[in-house]
């Protein structure tokens, strides 16, 4: 990888645009191309200040404030640019637009930012669709697998209101999903009430799992359509924990379908050879509002759901 320095001290000035944002995200939104690892090392050692002091990552710079970047070394920025396909599936994935957010449909399979195996996900392709965008910072996540809405703030008002509704369990935010389970649902809706804790070790893998000691999850899961090899389920959240459907469907005995780390091995490598390689979790609908606005976004099905439903 070839890479350029930055050979002087950097002193920058708060503007209302990263007001309230935290340290850490301001510096790597500064220094592209320069690895986490490296940006927290220069935090703990001293070497970047705001207002001439040492301030740890999660500090909340406040408009005025002045920040010290040291000289770094970073790659190029032209090494990492999206090609046009990925562009133009991010570009035709929006689903709504305002002053404050934009909001996608994303698609099965695509990450929502790069990592350590993935070179481009959609925050980085949006940007460099949209390199004229004051701001576009992802306000959640959603697991690579899953489709659908995903919310994107383009202001830091919007961002800051946003992310206390997602944090917040009582913040009023409805988040409902639809999934395919493997099995004939008996019965009607459920609600599944398990704390989950993370980041149990299970055969070497970091998973979510059902646990006393874990965060309160609840789930209510309302059957929709029947086959007898599995059913189409709407799920509605009332927390919203890592992996929450994926584990609470696997405890009902109905996983997800084509769900790798929860799933059912045999069912999804049929599903696997009959064509249906992607995991059929999709967040469907999300209603919450930002001051006197009220939204309602709905995230439509692909195709591929119905042809699932009519194979098996």
């Amino acid at each position: 990888m070839t890479e350029s320095a930055q050979h002087s001290v950097q002193l920058v000035e708060i503007g209302a645009r990263n007001h309230q944002q935290r340290l850490d995200n301001f510096l790597l939104s500064q220094l592209k191309g320069v690895p986490k690892s490296r940006v927290y090392k220069l935090l703990r050692s001293g070497q970047v200040r705001v207002n001439k002091g040492r301030k740890k990552a999660d500090y909340r710079l406040n408009q005025g404030d002045v920040v010290r970047i040291p000289p770094v070394r970073m790659a190029q920025a032209d090494e990492g640019l999206a090609p046009a396909s990925l562009l133009q599936q991010v570009n035709q994935s929006v689903i709504f637009e305002d002053a404050d957010l934009l909001v996608l449909n994303k698609p099965a399979g695509l990450a929502v930012h790069s990592g350590s195996n993935v070179r481009f996900g959609v925050i980085e392709i949006l940007r460099q669709a949209r390199p004229d965008a004051e701001m576009l910072e992802l306000v959640h996540r959603l697991d690579r697998e899953t489709s659908g809405c995903l919310v994107i703030a383009k202001s830091r008002p919007a961002l800051n209101q946003l992310h206390q509704h997602f944090r917040d369990d009582d913040s009023g935010m409805q988040k409902i999903y639809r999934a395919i389970v493997m099995g004939r649902w008996q019965g009607g809706e459920q609600l599944v009430d398990q704390p989950l804790l993370k980041n149990s070790l299970r055969g070497g893998e970091r998973m979510v799992e059902i646990n006393p000691q874990g965060k309160p999850a609840r789930s209510l899961f309302t059957p929709l359509e029947y086959r007898d090899r599995l059913s189409l389920m709407e799920v509605k959240l009332f927390t919203g924990r890592t992996h929450q459907i994926r584990v609470h469907a696997q405890s009902l005995g109905h996983p997800v379908a084509g769900d790798r780390k929860y799933g059912d091995n045999p069912f999804n490598q049929q599903l696997r050879e009959a064509g249906f390689k992607r995991m059929y979790l999709h967040a469907s609908q999300l209603t919450f509002s930002l001051g006197q606005q009220r939204y309602d976004i709905h995230a439509p099905l692909d195709s591929e759901w119905q042809t699932l439903l009519g194979y098996l």
